[in-house]
């Protein structure tokens, strides 16, 4: 029988809750993909706003995960004394309704899977060197 991972945590996950475990999975990450990430911030956040919705061509905020926002990594790596720090951001409503739906995941393994992907669209990774990294994780 397959467990139903969403009834395991004891209330809703707030966003300080998502922003602990995205720090957490962001440390389980191999050395090299870390520090290949340079100055990354994360931010989380309820949903995406109308305008980077409107921008992307989404109507819903639950249509949106996670965002990175900035320069390719390696574009940042390479003048960081001269550009903002790229961003990635989660965003909560999209992820809890997610992982409630699916029920085949933990919350933990969730905020993983979409920092891990909007990163590794950045850096160029595929999705196969994306889920090596997640089972490194």
């Amino acid at each position: 029988m397959m467990q139903n991972f969403a009834f395991t945590y004891p209330r809703e996950p707030s966003l300080d809750d998502l922003s602990l475990l995205a720090d957490e999975a962001f440390a389980r990450l191999p050395e090299p993909f870390r520090v290949a990430c340079g100055r990354v911030v994360f931010r989380v956040a309820e949903g995406a706003d109308p305008a980077t919705l409107h921008g992307l061509g989404l109507r819903h905020p639950l249509q949106l995960a996670g965002l990175y926002r900035g320069a390719s990594v390696r574009a940042d790596l390479a003048n960081s004394g001269f550009l903002p720090p790229p961003e990635v951001w989660l965003y909560r409503a999209a992820i809890v309704n997610e992982w409630r739906a699916r029920g085949d995941v933990s919350l933990e393994d969730m905020v993983s899977h979409v920092l891990v992907h909007e990163i590794g669209h950045h850096m160029g990774l595929s999705d196969a060197d994306m889920e090596r990294l997640e089972a490194e994780a």
